[in-house]
């Protein structure tokens, strides 16, 4: 644990912060955390120039792969922050069938100093470890002159690849709903992708400030490495919160109606998402599935829902949102929590281990990042993660987005193609 040293600063818009970082140090090692506190879309953090960074690939089987879990057990205290891939399950469960797109399975950085800001209060501030280090931050953040923005994407619709048709899709929900009445499974979340190429001399930051313009959300992020891929995020979602004093929070989404721009019909929208018995039965699943794991590392009788299928509205969805809670047990630490959550239930499914065995035999891309998470150590050892749902990839000269459906005994094969591209849409057209 430290107790960092802190320094305010007059107040400027994180984006413009982020600039001058990105100009000062590069884009390189660069984050940005919105909706870390306990009020959501109130905080954000900024940092730059990582002074250490954990890097593991590869999954059990294959020649100089490092188990992530083990490498988060031994982080040294600071803020530290990353992500933590789908496929990082194949370290809990190795006898399921797994693949890595090749992207780090996981990737963490420490930072010291940082930048945070109160988005009500507007207020900005410098924290970390030396008053030192917070004087040389500080003179970076002082431009003579507005730094450039760099180059912004912009991606033409027609020119992103899709890896599953709307038919190849739609026959995938109808072999699962088989699946699900043969007794093989309760739920399974599938997904698909789709790709084009990294527009030539783009910003990464630049391009998620677009997506974080477009699509504001609680637990959205970026995360740009040194290894020439970064993830940019506008989930909703949040995965887990562990206190510095061990208390749990959870928050699984499942059930999705668009937004619509005439106020009746958006409304009415959203009654019928929270009116409807495949959702609500769909998210409680999940809900009983995640006390399920939270019991592994929880203390007995500490895990309580004090949200059921709540309605959540964000720019280009409506979500119902449940909330579960706990206490860790004594001698446990939010990695040991982690590891025994992981894969998350909302982007897995019912029985977990079944539905991704499944999921990979009707996946045809690797997840990757997509449906892990990112991941926030503060300097307390607190933690935070959110699932990586509305996100984009970047791996080397590749742009790739991904969206998924929790199907279940009676969902509509055509009707969950058009949810997925409820989801999808929004991340494409932000970048036209």
């Amino acid at each position: 644990m430290i107790s960092p040293k802190r320094l305010d600063l007059p107040w400027q818009e994180p984006i413009a912060l982020a600039r001058q970082l990105a100009h000062a140090y590069g884009e390189q090692g660069l984050v940005w955390l919105d909706g870390d506190g306990s009020q959501l879309g109130r905080w954000a953090t900024l940092a730059a120039a990582p002074q250490e960074i954990i890097c593991c690939r590869g999954l059990p089987w294959e020649p100089g792969a490092t188990n992530p879990f083990e490498a988060l057990r031994g982080l040294p205290p600071g803020h530290w922050c990353g992500w933590l891939s789908y496929e990082a399950a194949a370290w809990v469960e190795p006898g399921n069938p797994w693949a890595s797109d090749g992207m780090a399975t996981l990737w963490i950085a420490r930072h010291d100093p940082v930048l945070r800001f109160d988005l009500q209060r507007r207020r900005v501030w410098i924290e970390g470890s030396s008053t030192k280090a917070l004087e040389n931050l500080t003179q970076h953040l002082v431009p003579r002159t507005q730094p450039p923005t760099g180059k912004p994407a912009a991606i033409p619709l027609e020119a992103w690849r899709h890896h599953t048709t709307t038919d190849q899709y739609a026959a995938g929900v109808r072999h699962i709903r088989e699946l699900i009445a043969a007794g093989d499974l309760f739920q399974a979340n599938l997904t698909a992708c789709c790709s084009t190429a990294w527009p030539e001399g783009s910003s990464v930051l630049e391009l998620f400030l677009t997506l974080r313009n477009t699509c504001p959300a609680p637990f959205a992020g970026l995360i740009i490495s040194d290894q020439n891929e970064a993830l940019m995020s506008s989930s909703p979602e949040r995965f887990l919160q562990v206190s510095a004093q061990g208390a749990v929070q959870t928050r699984p989404i499942k059930g999705t109606r668009p937004r619509h721009a005439k106020p009746e019909h958006d409304a009415n929208l959203a009654a019928e998402l929270v009116c409807s018995d495949k959702d609500r039965a769909e998210n409680v699943m999940i809900v009983d599935l995640l006390r399920n794991d939270l019991g592994r590392a929880c203390r007995p009788g500490s895990i309580q829902v004090p949200q059921l299928v709540g309605l959540e509205s964000y720019a280009s969805v409506h979500h119902l949102t449940s909330v579960v809670e706990g206490q860790l047990n004594a001698g446990l630490s939010w990695v040991d929590l982690l590891e025994a959550c992981w894969p998350g239930g909302s982007i897995s499914g019912a029985p977990k281990l079944r539905a991704c065995q499944r999921l990979h035999e009707l996946e045809p891309t690797s997840r990757g990042p997509y449906c892990g998470s990112l991941l926030r150590v503060d300097w307390d050892g607190s933690f935070d993660s959110n699932i990586l749902i509305r996100s984009l990839l970047r791996q080397g000269d590749t742009l790739r987005a991904h969206a998924g459906c929790g199907i279940v005994a009676d969902s509509d094969p055509l009707g969950e193609a058009e949810e997925l591209m409820w989801k999808l849409q929004p991340l494409l057209e932000a970048l036209t």
